[in-house]
């Protein structure tokens, strides 16, 4: 995957700036928002005084135009090695899928999707999963091939329980066919040395504290630019962060990373303040900011982080990140 000079276009990061009809590989974000998303339904049905100015914005800008409409968080990967075929790349699969699906999969002519990565089992990457057959060829009897998924064993458990009908593979005597997605699952180890290829392109697991008690993944991922994607962090660990680190491995490309609010601090998801330090210290070429939550405004907040990204010299470009219709920043 090459980024040279990568530019936003409608929501696509791409390596140039043409339209990927001719072979570009590219970023699509699907979602960039917390669990809950953007707008907040709370600051709709019970709005304060005065109202959340980022939540009302959903009453009278469509998401198309509206760059503080956010998902859950989500990357589809369009990689498309030497101009060739085209490979889709989904990571996470969260509540809001079906939603992503008939927004920007029919804006962008997406498809299908080739293969899935989970960063971890909670709600926001995994409830999307049923609805992964809309994207799937259709049979009533279930009779295409499985779209391979990669998890790690803890996630593979948790989904078990929560989607049993997706893990079985035989059906009891006298039991119904009934149409579901149909999923290849393929278990990955949480260890930067334990990389692994999925449709075609190799990915480097970056294990990451994500409240103390719970072990996410981020991946790193790229072959002519080095693009690291760390959704849900609350602390680095030292041989994590030096595999993605300018002091370490070696300099990415891209960073995209979590910022969950603008003040104070939070148990499982850095925010404002802790994802500028981890900016610092990693110091990419680029990065990108996403999993906000609806305190963070697109227009006024990039702004900041220009200002910001020019008084420490450590970035070519430093932006929110925002769903993919809305116009370019």
């Amino acid at each position: 995957m090459e980024l040279r000079t990568p530019s936003l276009q409608n929501g696509i990061l791409r390596g140039d700036e043409a339209p990927n009809n001719g072979g570009s590989s590219s970023l699509i974000f699907l979602g960039t928002g917390c669990s809950s998303a953007v707008p907040n339904a709370r600051c709709l049905i019970q709005p304060s005084d005065p109202p959340c100015k980022v939540c009302f914005q959903s009453l009278s800008t469509p998401p198309e135009r509206n760059p503080n409409y956010r998902c859950n968080t989500s990357l589809l990967i369009d990689y498309c090695p030497d101009g060739g075929e085209h490979n889709y790349i989904l990571i996470d699969v969260g509540k809001t899928f079906r939603e992503q699906v008939l927004r920007w999969f029919v804006h962008h002519k997406i498809p299908r999707v080739d293969s899935i990565i989970l960063t971890h089992e909670h709600a926001d990457a995994v409830l999307g999963l049923d609805d992964i057959r809309v994207v799937q060829p259709y049979s009533a009897t279930n009779d295409i091939d499985p779209t391979p998924i990669y998890l790690t064993q803890f996630a593979m458990d948790s989904i078990a329980l929560k989607f049993p009908y997706l893990i079985k593979k035989k059906l009891k005597e006298g039991e119904e066919v009934r149409r579901v997605a149909q999923l290849d699952w393929r278990i990955i180890e949480s260890h930067c040395e334990k990389p692994f290829t999925s449709s075609g392109l190799e990915f480097v697991p970056l294990p990451v504290i994500h409240g103390e008690d719970y072990i996410s993944l981020g991946f790193l991922f790229g072959c002519k630019s080095k693009v690291a994607y760390v959704s849900d962090v609350s602390r680095f660990p030292a041989s994590t962060e030096y595999v993605i680190s300018k002091s370490g491995a070696g300099q990415l490309d891209l960073l995209i990373i979590d910022t969950l609010y603008k003040g104070g601090s939070h148990n499982t998801h850095l925010c404002w303040n802790q994802t500028l330090d981890a900016v610092k210290r990693i110091c990419p070429k680029r990065a990108l900011l996403i999993g906000m939550t609806h305190e963070f405004d697109h227009h006024e907040d990039n702004e900041i982080l220009a200002a910001w990204s020019s008084r420490w010299c450590t970035l070519d470009l430093f932006h929110l990140r925002r769903d993919p219709s809305a116009a370019s920043s």
